[in-house]
């Protein structure tokens, strides 16, 4: 179901270069901003310039193609690149850019191409650079500076490194240098990073518990950068999917779209807006529905639009308003809203607080348990996130659990307690392979083993007023290994005696020095 550039030489050349080569070179590009440009902000202006290295670098070589195969006819050459994934215009490429680096209107230039680009892919990428401007004073500096520093940036992608030619780096090592520097602005940008950016290994936790098909429709109300999408893509192990996201924010729904094309994924549907207030994915007047929801939102977001929660035209509100500061409960609820009826499948990141809070939140909490939709809660270690330090969870609602679907007799929830499962690395915590493994396993085996994961039936959870803290159905008290009193007691008779024994060795050793008075 996804669309696919154009077809792939095979890489045989002496001048392949390694991902970590790409990687770095990228990665030092970024020199020309740091210090001057906020991370959340240059990292729009490399991701933007690496897209365009990477269209540009595919329609160059095709046209160098096309000439010699067919030279001495250009009409048959420019039908060709007007066909092609991505048609350009040589003025809109980068190697026009490079070739008018010292120009004092550099910035304007680029901005001039960008939109050239735009509209020769309006189908593909209208409005994607639409919150990006290279002429920025604001953002590059006075003109003098800003000129310097987009020559620097154009030189550093012109290094032959970042060559990107299709014959030389393939589709998937472009793709990995794209997540791999929002990675890295993810790590610089601290707090901000929840924006755009889930670690990785939280990704592709999510993306495995989640388990997409083929054939799948997959779908992420709060896409980011669309890191997620591709990691729970990559589950169904054939292009044989459909992909889906909303993204509110402008200049991260941009990136997501890039990182779709960046992926091959060209084909994906993502759209901008406010999901919890303007769902964009529609079908008629009803929300689209999908095979798989995997979302990391926002964590208890505050003024999510509670206020027009109750006359919500699509009726995803109907177990009840969650509280206007704290909206983990309102994208729950549109996910479960947005999962196909009796097959549906939905996996999300939430804080603990999700587990436990009453009011509001546990009522709707009580309703989705007594549907019987709660499948599994996965708790999660501290300090998995550049963006906070709590410890998160991972919630997984099945709607094959409805009456009608293939799991409706399933009447236990699984609790697994991954809390004290990581590798502590600087000051945040990391999802090893094997730590992943165990999850999984856990979970796909629905298995329990003592203090780590348990079946937990929904009757007793009722008992527990539907609060789903994990340490209420999980002990992991470790009891303290039994003191032996008669060992403890000889070995301090022990040092006592060798006590007496150093103080006499003291006392003569200051007699023979005179000092014993």
């Amino acid at each position: 179901m996804t669309e696919q550039g154009s077809p792939r030489q095979p890489n045989s050349r002496k001048d392949q270069v390694t991902q970590d080569q790409i990687n770095n070179a990228a990665w030092a590009a970024c020199d020309t901003f740091r210090g001057v440009v906020d991370a959340t902000q240059y990292k729009d202006y490399i991701l933007v310039m690496l897209f365009v290295k990477y269209i540009s670098d595919i329609w160059t070589e095709h046209e160098e193609n096309y000439q010699k195969q067919f030279e001495g006819n250009p009409e048959r050459v420019e039908s060709l690149l007007q066909r092609e994934r991505f048609p350009l215009h040589k003025e809109s490429t980068f190697n026009h850019l490079y070739a008018n680096r010292t120009a004092d209107n550099i910035g304007e230039l680029i901005n001039i191409a960008l939109e050239a680009i735009e509209e020769d892919n309006r189908a593909k990428l209208a409005g994607v650079f639409r919150n990006i401007d290279f002429n920025s004073e604001s953002n590059l500096g006075q003109p003098k500076d800003r000129n310097r520093r987009l020559k620097n940036l154009l030189e550093d992608f012109a290094k032959p490194e970042l060559d990107l030619r299709p014959s030389r780096v393939s589709d998937d090592i472009i793709g990995e240098t794209y997540i791999y520097l929002i990675s890295r602005f993810a790590s610089d940008a601290g707090k901000k990073a929840g924006e755009f950016y889930t670690p990785r290994s939280v990704s592709e936790l999510l993306a495995r518990l989640a388990s997409p098909q083929e054939r799948d429709s997959i779908y992420d109300p709060a896409c980011g950068s669309g890191s997620l999408l591709i990691q729970t893509a990559a589950q169904v192990g054939s292009n044989n999917y459909e992909l889906f996201g909303q993204e509110v924010n402008g200049s991260t729904w941009a990136l997501a779209r890039m990182n779709m094309f960046m992926h091959a994924n060209d084909s994906a549907h993502i759209e901008w807006g406010d999901t919890l207030n303007d769902p964009r994915l529609l079908e008629g007047d009803q929300l689209k529905q999908f095979d798989v929801v995997v979302a990391n939102p926002p964590f208890s977001l505050d003024k999510w639009g509670a206020e027009v929660a109750e006359s919500d035209r699509w009726g995803r509100f109907w177990r009840g308003v969650p509280p206007k500061s704290k909206g983990d409960y309102a994208f729950i609820s549109h996910m479960i809203e947005s999962a196909r009826r009796r097959t549906g499948r939905v996996a999300v990141i939430v804080p603990h607080g999700v587990l436990f809070r009453a009011g509001a939140e546990g009522r709707i909490r009580k309703s989705l348990i007594e549907e019987n939709l709660l499948d599994t809660v996965v708790g999660l270690p501290a300090n998995l996130f550049t963006t906070t330090g709590i410890p998160v969870a991972i919630l997984i609602f099945d709607r094959s659990r409805e009456k009608g679907g293939a799991n409706e007799g399933r009447d236990d929830v699984l609790f697994i307690d991954a809390s004290r499962d990581f590798t502590p690395v600087k000051s945040q915590s990391l999802l090893d392979e094997e730590h992943l493994e165990r999850i999984v396993e856990a979970y796909r085996g629905r298995t329990e083993s003592e203090r780590y994961s348990r079946l937990v039936p929904r009757d007793e959870i009722s008992e527990n007023d539907f609060n789903l803290n994990i340490p209420r159905y999980i002990d992991t008290f470790e009891a303290e290994a039994e003191i032996d009193v008669a060992a403890v007691q000889h070995e301090i008779e022990q040092i006592e005696a060798e006590l007496v024994e150093v103080r006499a060795r003291m006392a003569g050793y200051l007699k023979e020095l005179g000092l014993d008075d």
